[in-house]
């Protein structure tokens, strides 16, 4: 009688219900069994509103908490390698941050264990998906320094890269080989600024013609980026999707192609 939505509430909210959570020898004693389950799990959350999904991981960590710590240690490290890693295709950090808040308000850890976490919430904090994008000042290769603001278009794409990238190589290809982003470029609908925040402005320079002339090619050219901490750099590259008034649409986008289907749906 449930609506598709409806399961996925309802799921959400009595997943754990009759897990065991003090059971280790059935949930470890077989390689990847509680893994998969988990996996399981964070697939119906990315069905549910995040006020749901919150609830749902704040409750089952407190249940798994309560039962055994080898148990709730455990579920942490599978929190942070499918939501947090860089690598992790899985990685959400709206389903993160719940996760996050029930670990610093934890008693049952030492304050020396909440350091990593405090610090990780701190920064995913920062320019989440509704907020306005926090502004810096970039430099191109005439050495004219700019503020990311200034930049008028619909749509900006900012594209944090290295030159020894090769992520990020695939990435620049894959966004000029793509109908829709080339066609916003070519109209002026959409720009790209591609950020280099680290400091070897050699390595920058020698490698400025294998970006688009059509891009904007910038350095930090006030070191303010990494030193201010205005953007959570975990891994390079690193997409954000902006609308005109440089409010998030997509913070560290999964791919190019999450972007070009947010855009095919505006």
């Amino acid at each position: 009688m449930l609506s598709p939505q409806e399961k996925s509430v309802f799921m959400a909210r009595h997943y754990w219900s009759k897990f065991d959570f003090a059971d280790t020898v059935s949930l470890w004693g077989e390689k990847r069994s509680a893994e998969q389950i988990f996996v399981d799990y964070l697939a119906i959350l990315g069905q549910v509103e995040p006020a749901e999904a919150g609830r749902s991981e704040q409750k089952m960590l407190a249940e798994a908490e309560a039962a055994d710590s080898v148990t709730f240690m455990r579920f942490i490290d599978l929190y942070e390698k499918y939501l947090y890693d860089p690598n992790s295709p899985m990685r959400n950090e709206e389903l993160y941050i719940p996760v996050l808040e029930y670990i610093i308000a934890s008693p049952a850890l030492p304050e020396l264990e909440k350091l990593r976490p405090r610090r990780r919430l701190e920064m995913a904090l920062k320019n989440r998906p509704g907020m306005q994008a926090i502004d810096f000042a970039y430099t191109v290769a005439s050495d004219v320094t700019r503020r990311m603001y200034d930049i008028r278009t619909e749509y900006t794409i900012l594209f944090f890269n290295n030159p020894g990238c090769t992520t990020c190589k695939s990435m620049r290809e894959e966004i000029s080989a793509s109908p829709l982003l080339s066609e916003m470029i070519r109209t002026g609908r959409l720009k790209i600024l591609a950020f280099y925040p680290d400091e070897d402005l050699t390595e920058w320079q020698n490698y400025r013609h294998n970006i688009p002339p059509e891009w904007i090619n910038a350095y930090d050219g006030h070191h303010a980026l990494r030193s201010g901490d205005l953007y959570d750099l975990k891994a390079i590259p690193t997409l954000y999707l902006l609308s005109h008034n440089k409010t998030v649409l997509i913070k560290d986008a999964l791919s190019i192609q999450q972007i070009v289907h947010y855009l095919q749906r505006t």
